[in-house]
């Protein structure tokens, strides 16, 4: 399972020519709303600069590189600087700079002024001006929450989105991809290129030769689970009787099997067939594991159905449902995309990979999500009971507000597609399916036609469009697109 754990650096800044007391009564009161927060979202740890910084507020140039080193040594993953008044702006752009993680600017309203005789002991929106000015400055991208009240909702939400585009960020920079087999030969469309992958933006690309799949497929069926990540080359007997007959098959299957008998109708496909079908996916879990794997893309077109006769598309979807990335037809920018919008709904709800097909019959703004079977079962609209057939998935999944995106380039230029659309009512179709409602499709359409995108797209449920703007901030050589007017955070 995928972490989305985020260690944010609670860096607070005052003003050495203010007075000390009010600005530290004012970082109390924003770490114990901070806290707060953080125990709702979960999987949030702070890393305070109380045993590296006098009072454990940023304010002394001297104390800059104490802090950087702090957080470095702490692993951030972003450093948040609420100004407790009017702040320091020299020292937070360095330790913006040295750290290199994205950065959270924010400070509360100050109370109302008393008259003529009272020296203000904040001015913090004044600070916060020239601390995005040094940040600019020192070329460090930052992400700001207008200047509020502390238990405003403007701040909660932009806190959360903060988290949110924290994890698509760190995602992204730590991404490893299993290859699992080639492209489909035909489809010139889903050619990458690792080395720019790799340079451009630390996306290592490993390949996992079919073959490993077979071989712990073989050993999670003669009750060798326990031997997994042996070498290849392991002689083993080569149909499910014979594999039977050697030892008690790896309980894990047995209970894929019933899991996939109590989401859907799996009448069509003998017990076998779904044995092999729960064999693979925990063989793919497996070397996922052993590999350290975020995402897998795979060959669905040729191996499984050669090797055992069933097809993978399913599998994929419930892969996703335990929390592995898996893209069908070898799309490693799919799984790209798709792990980012993981990322983004930090694991409570599982992406699709589908084509953008064709258009509604009647709604103009409406198209079809479609793909032969690698939805996660999960997403099944209530009330449809599915079915598994040839190792596919067939049903509808549910609606809603649903994010699309696809990562992808040409030229070496590469850009992130992402925006909003709705879940409307359309047609009945075989396989996977989701009609979507867009806010002007023919934009939509021009939008992919001309590129750098392909038919295949990712989506996830919820409104995630601005978080993916947000990120490309801090994701180097990454352009964000998309049709609609997306607002800023």
């Amino acid at each position: 399972m995928q972490s989305y754990k985020i260690v944010l650096g609670y860096v607070p800044v005052q003003r050495d020519m203010f007075p000390g007391k009010p600005a530290q009564m004012m970082n109390e009161k924003i770490l114990s709303k901070v806290n707060e927060i953080c125990g709702r979202l979960g999987d949030v740890e702070l890393v305070k600069i109380d045993d590296v910084a006098l009072g454990g507020m940023l304010w002394c140039k001297d104390d800059v590189a104490r802090v950087s080193r702090h957080l470095i040594e702490n692993r951030v993953d972003a450093v948040f600087f609420p100004h407790c008044n009017f702040g320091q702006e020299e020292a937070v752009a360095k330790v913006a700079k040295a750290v290199g993680k994205p950065v959270l600017l924010w400070g509360p309203r100050d109370p109302s002024p008393k008259g003529e005789d009272e020296f203000r002991v904040f001015d913090t929106q004044c600070g916060l001006f020239a601390t995005s000015k040094a940040l600019s400055r020192y070329g460090v991208p930052f992400t700001y929450i207008e200047n509020c009240w502390l238990d405003a909702p403007e701040f909660e939400t932009g806190f959360e989105k903060f988290i949110r585009v924290a994890s698509v960020v760190k995602s992204v920079r730590s991404m490893r991809i299993g290859q699992i087999g080639p492209r489909p030969r035909q489809f010139l469309s889903v050619e990458v290129n690792e080395s720019e992958l790799l340079e451009k933006f630390g996306i290592e690309v490993t390949v996992i030769w079919t073959e490993e799949i077979t071989t712990v497929v073989k050993k999670l069926f003669s009750g060798m689970g326990d031997q997994i990540g042996t070498p290849l080359g392991v002689e083993l007997p080569i149909t499910v009787r014979e594999w039977k007959k050697d030892g008690t098959p790896d309980p894990r299957i047995a209970q894929r099997v019933q899991e996939f008998k109590d989401a859907l109708d799996c009448s069509a496909m003998p017990d076998e067939k779904l044995s092999l079908m729960a064999a693979v996916e925990i063989a793919i879990e497996e070397l996922a594991r052993i590999n350290n794997l975020d995402a897998v893309a795979v060959d669905c077109w040729a191996y499984l159905a050669a090797q055992y006769g069933i097809q993978t598309c399913f599998i994929l979807g419930d892969l996703m449902d335990h929390g592995l990335i898996a893209a069908c037809e070898t799309d490693i920018h799919a799984a790209i995309t798709a792990r980012m919008l993981q990322a983004a709904a930090r694991g409570t709800t599982a992406p699709f990979v589908a084509d953008m097909t064709c258009r509604h019959p009647t709604n103009e703004n409406a198209e079809l999500m479609w793909h032969c079977g690698p939805f996660a079962k999960s997403l099944k609209k209530e009330g449809v009971k599915g079915s598994i057939r040839t190792g596919k998935g067939f049903y509808e999944i549910k609606g809603g507000d649903v994010t699309i995106a696809r990562f992808d380039q040409i030229g070496g230029n590469y850009s992130l597609f992402a925006d909003q659309a709705v879940g409307c009512e359309g047609p009945r179709t075989n396989g996977n399916y989701l009609w979507v409602e867009t806010n002007n499709w023919p934009a939509w359409e021009k939008k992919i036609i001309y590129g750098p995108y392909i038919h295949h797209m990712v989506g996830i449920h919820g409104c995630y469009a601005d978080i993916l703007k947000e990120s490309c901030k801090y994701i180097p050589f990454l352009n964000h697109d998309s049709v609609n007017v997306i607002g800023e955070l």
